[in-house]
C-alpha cells in the first residue's frame, strides 16, 4: 500500500554525533561494515522466504520466527482486498463493539504480549486518559494492564476499582498469551475471569462478549477460549515470536480499543520495510542503526545502549525496546545491555554518570512530542523571586528542546557519542516505523554477529523452575 509523505517522513535517524575520531566512529568504519550489513540484510530476507516456503530449518536457526518481517504488508493487503472480513477488519469491528459496550478494558499479558500496547497507550493517548470523563476520551474505554507480574496488591487494587458499584459489569478483558502457559498471565486471567463472571451475575453470554483472547492456534488459552465459547478469538500468527508481535493482533487490537488508527500504524511499518529493502547503507535507518551500535560495541567497548527518551510519553516505548534487544541478542555470553532513561527527569539521576562515568555507553536520543492543542508558556509575574521573568514568553516545549540541545552539546564537548531518532509528529505512523525499524535491526544484528535473534532459552528456564517449585510445595 502506498505511503503518503507524512508516513515517509515520520522517522529520521541521525548518527552524526557518533562521528568523532577520538571516541566514536569514522567514515572508514562505516565503509568497512557496509558489505557485511548488506549480507545480513540478505540473510534476514532469505529467512523470510524460507519461512514462507516452509523449507526445512537448519538446527542453528531454530526457531525461525521470521514471519514478523512482512506482516504489516500482508495485513494491509488483506484489508484492502477483504475489508471488514479481513483480520484487520475483524479487529477494528471488535474494538468498536468493546468501545460501545464497556468503559474499561483490562489488557492481560506479559513481556511482548503487553509491552507494545502499553507503549502505544502512553505515547499516543492523553497522559491522564483514564482520569478523564468519557466524552473527553472520545468515548474510548479506560485502559489497564495486568498479568505482567505476580503482584497480589496490584491485582487486588485493580479488582477493587473494577467492582465499584457504578462499574461492576462495565468492563472487558483482552487476554494475550501465545501458549496460555505463562503462569503470571494465566493466573491473572483465572482470577479476573472469576470476578467478571460474578459481576455479570452468572450471565455467561455477557461474559463471552466481554472476553477477547489473543493466542496461538493451539495451547491452553485456545482450549480455554473454546470451553468458554468466546465468539471472537484472534491468532498470534505462526512464525511471529512474542517480542516481535506488536504489529499483530497482540498490539493492534488493544490499540484499536484505545482509539488509535491501526491502519496508519501498519502503513508506517510497511514504509520502514520499503526503506529496509531498497535503501543502501548510509541512507537506510535500519542498517545505519545496526552499523553504529555494532561498531561502537565491538570497536569502542560501548556495550551499554542508552535509549534516552525526551518526554514522559516515550518511556514505555523504550521499555518495549529493552525487552526486544535483551531477549533477542543477550545469549551465548553476548549482547549489549539496554537502558531506557527519560529526560529531563533522569538527567538529575543518571546524567552525571553518562557524561563523566565509564566510556561504555552509546546514547541514542528518542525525540517526539505528543500532540496537545494547548501549549504552556511562562508569563510575567509580580512574584519574580524565581527569576523567571527573564524567560517570559518561553513555551515549555522550547525548554525541553533547549535541554535536549544543551545535553547533546555537553556530551559532544566531553567526546560522548550520541545519535538521534526523531519521531515527528509522534503519531501512529511514526510508531509503526519505529517498531518495525527496531525489530528489523535486531534481526539484522543477530545475523551479523551469529546469534539467533529468535527464541528465549533463559526465560524458559525460569518458567520451568518456578512451576516445579510451586507444584512441589
Amino acid at each position: 500500500m502506498a505511503s503518503d509523505d507524512n508516513t515517509r517522513n515520520a522517522l529520521e535517524y541521525d548518527p552524526s554525533g557518533v562521528m568523532m575520531p577520538e571516541t566514536g566512529l569514522s567514515r572508514a568504519d562505516l565503509d568497512w561494515i557496509a558489505p557485511r550489513l548488506e549480507a545480513a540484510r540478505a540473510e534476514v530476507l532469505a529467512d523470510l522466504d524460507c519461512w514462507h516456503r516452509g523449507d526445512p530449518v537448519p538446527e542453528e536457526k531454530q526457531p525461525l520466527d521470521a514471519g514478523f518481517t512482512d506482516l504489516p504488508d500482508r495485513l494491509l493487503d488483506e484489508h484492502a482486498q477483504a475489508g471488514e472480513q479481513s483480520e484487520l477488519g475483524r479487529m477494528i469491528a471488535v474494538a468498536k463493539r468493546l468501545r460501545e459496550t464497556v468503559d474499561r478494558a483490562v489488557i492481560l499479558g506479559i513481556g511482548g504480549s503487553y509491552m507494545g500496547a502499553r507503549a502505544m497507550f502512553e505515547a499516543c493517548c492523553h497522559p491522564f486518559h483514564n482520569e478523564m470523563p468519557r466524552v473527553a476520551r472520545d468515548d474510548h474505554p479506560r485502559i489497564y494492564f495486568e498479568g505482567n507480574n505476580a503482584d497480589n496488591a496490584a491485582m487486588l487494587g485493580l479488582m477493587d476499582l473494577l467492582t465499584t458499584e457504578h462499574a461492576a459489569d462495565d468492563w472487558a478483558i483482552v487476554v494475550i498469551s501465545k501458549s496460555g502457559g505463562t503462569l503470571e498471565t494465566a493466573v491473572a486471567f483465572r482470577l479476573f475471569l472469576d470476578v467478571l463472571r460474578q459481576a455479570c451475575g452468572g450471565d455467561i453470554e455477557k461474559v463471552r462478549q466481554r472476553v477477547v483472547p489473543i493466542t496461538g492456534r493451539s495451547g491452553r488459552l485456545r482450549d480455554l477460549a473454546h470451553a468458554l465459547g468466546s465468539p471472537e478469538v484472534f491468532d498470534i500468527p505462526e512464525g511471529v515470536g512474542g517480542r516481535f508481535s506488536v504489529l499483530s493482533a497482540v498490539g493492534l487490537l488493544p490499540a484499536a480499543v484505545m482509539g488509535l488508527d491501526v491502519v496508519k500504524l501498519l502503513q508506517g511499518a510497511a514504509e520502514m520495510n520499503r526503506r529496509f529493502r531498497e535503501q543502501s547503507p548510509g541512507s537506510n535507518p535500519v542498517l545505519d542503526y545496526v552499523a553504529v551500535c555494532h561498531l561502537m560495541e565491538s570497536r569502542r567497548g560501548a556495550n551499554v545502549r542508552v535509549l534516552s527518551t525526551w518526554g514522559k510519553g516515550l518511556e514505555s516505548v523504550g521499555l518495549w525496546y529493552d525487552q526486544l534487544l535483551a531477549e533477542s541478542l543477550g545469549k551465548d555470553g553476548q549482547g549489549a545491555l539496554p537502558l531506557t532513561v527519560v529526560n529531563t527527569r533522569d538527567l538529575h539521576s543518571r546524567g552525571q554518570q553518562h557524561q563523566e562515568g565509564a566510556r561504555d555507553k552509546l546514547i541514542t536520543n528518542l525525540v517526539g512530542q505528543r500532540y496537545h492543542p494547548g501549549v504552556l508558556t511562562i508569563e510575567r509575574s509580580d512574584l519574580n523571586q524565581d527569576r523567571l521573568n527573564d524567560l517570559a514568553g518561553t513555551a515549555v516545549p522550547e525548554i525541553l528542546e533547549a535541554a535536549f540541545r544543551g545535553t547533546n552539546q555537553a556530551y559532544h564537548d566531553d567526546r560522548r557519542p550520541t545519535a538521534d531518532i526523531r519521531l515527528e509528529p509522534l503519531d501512529e505512523a511514526a510508531l509503526g516505523q519505529f517498531f518495525q525499524m527496531m525489530m528489523l535491526a535486531t534481526a539484522v544484528e543477530g545475523r551479523l554477529i551469529g546469534i539467533n535473534p529468535y527464541g528465549q532459552p533463559g526465560v524458559e528456564a525460569y518458567k520451568k523452575n518456578m512451576t516445579a517449585i510451586l507444584r512441589g510445595k
